[in-house]
């Protein structure tokens, strides 16, 4: 994934080490959308009417490749320029040209009164072509280009966009006056951040990456620290199943939480963590509530553990757990923990003293937020998974505050805590302590169920049993989570998901994927 001025530079550098013209990649960028088309059409354009928006620049050049195109196979096209002719230069001038040549329509936008055309034409329009603004817009669009994306979405008409909506910002997402909204969006050789968050990419529709031509070895070179999570990158890490292999070979997840009341999330945790391949769970709960666990699910193993007055966690139990914490593999803690002072005291020592990793969740991040210098100082390996007012705690601020500046929070402090940080909620991030981040695409509003987050905690320590890094566990635990999320979603609605439910279809998430490990491909790599 790159920002706007990482993807400048790839194209410069592809035509400046590789030689390859800008206008050749111009070509490509037209012609893969052009080929979308198609495919949206079932291969038959001969007829269609298409309206394409073009602005002056090489965004505008593209809409013009895609223009050419369309008229070679018989389309009814009209190009609507945010200018004169005379503004155009370079590539965008010379597929202007062209397209005149072959006899193509030209009609420059540069007084309001030529915008009846505009009503005209959307009127009778099987679909638009959104080519007006590139990666290099900030701000708010204005003028008639506003005018126009306005119109342009009162037309209800399928819209696809070239690169990005035109009014998105692609480096944050952002939308701060009038932008398209499209269908799908085509956007060219990685994916830009402001496509893949919100709200960007609810204006973006369905997004395709198309390849026009700029070398991989290029994009490997740049060092690009932010990545899409993809089925191919989640399928290479996947670690194999080896036939002459045990339960023992798939790592002991131990699941620290429960209390009267909650016993139903760390069960849902433990059986997350058996779903996602690990070989043991043992549930750690007081010991009022492990009957009521160990009924919940007999593939669980539970140990019962010394408890307060009120039935939560107690401070005793930190010798014992302590005694044999280096017999497992992984320790996820919180879920359903509660908030008792003595549970909180035993969090908050329990935490610096594990050498095991950890993924810490819920109750025991909010033990945290009463002491945050625990993660300030040195500590074992750790995944954090807040959500967003559980991040607002940690740190001081509203929740609201966090969704303004989601990606570089969690980034900020996954490297001043030295943690893998996954932050919750549309376009989760997992941010790593190298400065890396991971966003997740899958998931969707009906997953906004309690026990969802203890699903994924449960799903992380699983993987993180089998062997896997915390970071790529984290990652590829968000993106199943999600995936199972949205297949159960779509067999059942987004209004009756229940966490139960992600559960069941977490299974269906893992053989989407293929299973197992496979050789890197080119796709794969170019998660970036």
């Amino acid at each position: 994934m790159v920002t706007a001025e990482e993807m400048g530079r790839l194209d410069r550098l592809a035509e400046s080490q590789f030689g390859i013209p800008s206008i050749v990649l111009m070509e490509n960028a037209g012609l893969r959308v052009f080929e979308s088309i198609k495919r949206y059409f079932h291969n038959f354009l001969a007829g269609r009417r298409v309206a394409v928006f073009c602005g002056k620049g090489n965004n505008g050049g593209d809409g013009i490749v895609v223009a050419r195109h369309l008229l070679n196979q018989g389309s009814e096209v009209k190009v609507f320029l945010l200018g004169s002719p005379q503004d155009l230069k370079g590539d965008p001038q010379i597929n202007l040209k062209i397209y005149q040549k072959m006899g193509g329509r030209l009609y420059p936008l540069t007084e309001e009164n030529h915008l009846q055309r505009v009503d005209i034409s959307l009127l009778y329009a099987d679909l638009v072509v959104d080519a007006i603004f590139g990666t290099g817009f900030k701000g708010a669009a204005l003028g008639l280009a506003a005018e126009v994306i306005q119109r342009i979405n009162g037309s209800d008409k399928p819209v696809v966009a070239v690169d990005l909506p035109s009014g998105l910002e692609a480096d944050t997402g952002k939308v701060w006056g009038p932008c398209v909204r499209a269908r799908w969006t085509v956007t060219f050789a990685l994916p830009k951040l402001g496509l893949v968050v919100e709200p960007g990419a609810s204006y973006a529709g369905a997004l395709e990456i198309a390849d026009i031509g700029i070398p991989y070895k290029l994009v490997e070179e740049q060092g690009l620290t932010l990545s899409l999570l993809t089925p191919v990158f989640c399928r290479q890490h996947l670690p194999p199943r080896d036939p002459s292999s045990h339960k023992g070979t798939y790592g002991h997840v131990l699941a620290l939480g429960g209390s009267p009341g909650f016993t139903g999330a760390i069960t849902l945790t433990a059986r997350a963590a058996l779903r996602a391949g690990a070989g043991l769970v043992t549930a750690a709960v007081p010991r009022g509530c492990q009957p009521v666990v160990a009924a919940g699910a007999p593939e669980i193993m539970t140990w019962g553990l010394p408890e307060t007055a009120g039935g939560s966690l107690g401070r005793s139990a930190l010798d014992p757990l302590l005694e044999r914490l280096e017999n497992f593999s992984v320790l996820a803690i919180g879920p359903g923990l509660g908030r008792d002072p003595e549970t909180v005291e035993l969090v908050k020592s329990l935490l610096p003293r594990a050498s095991i990793p950890l993924v810490v969740d819920a109750d025991a991040l909010n033990a945290l937020a009463t002491d945050t210098g625990i993660l300030s100082q040195p500590h074992g390996p750790m995944v954090l998974t807040p959500h967003p007012g559980e991040m607002g705690r940690l740190i001081g601020c509203s929740a609201a505050k966090i969704q303004e500046d989601r990606l570089n929070i969690a980034r900020r402090y996954a490297q001043e805590w030295r943690c893998v940080l996954l932050l919750k909620g549309a376009r989760t991030v997992v941010a790593c302590p190298d400065g890396r981040a991971y966003i997740n695409p899958t998931g969707n509003p009906g997953m906004a169920t309690g026990g969802s987050g203890d699903v994924l905690t449960g799903i992380i320590a699983g993987l993180i049993a089998q062997g896997m890094s915390l970071d790529k566990a984290a990652a590829i635990g968000a993106y199943l989570h999600g995936a199972a999320g949205d297949l159960a979603a779509e067999e059942l609605g987004q209004e009756a998901l229940i966490a139960g439910d992600i559960l069941h279809f977490l299974p269906r998430a893992f053989k989407s994927l293929g299973g197992g490990a496979v050789a890197p491909t080119a796709l794969g790599r170019s998660g970036s």
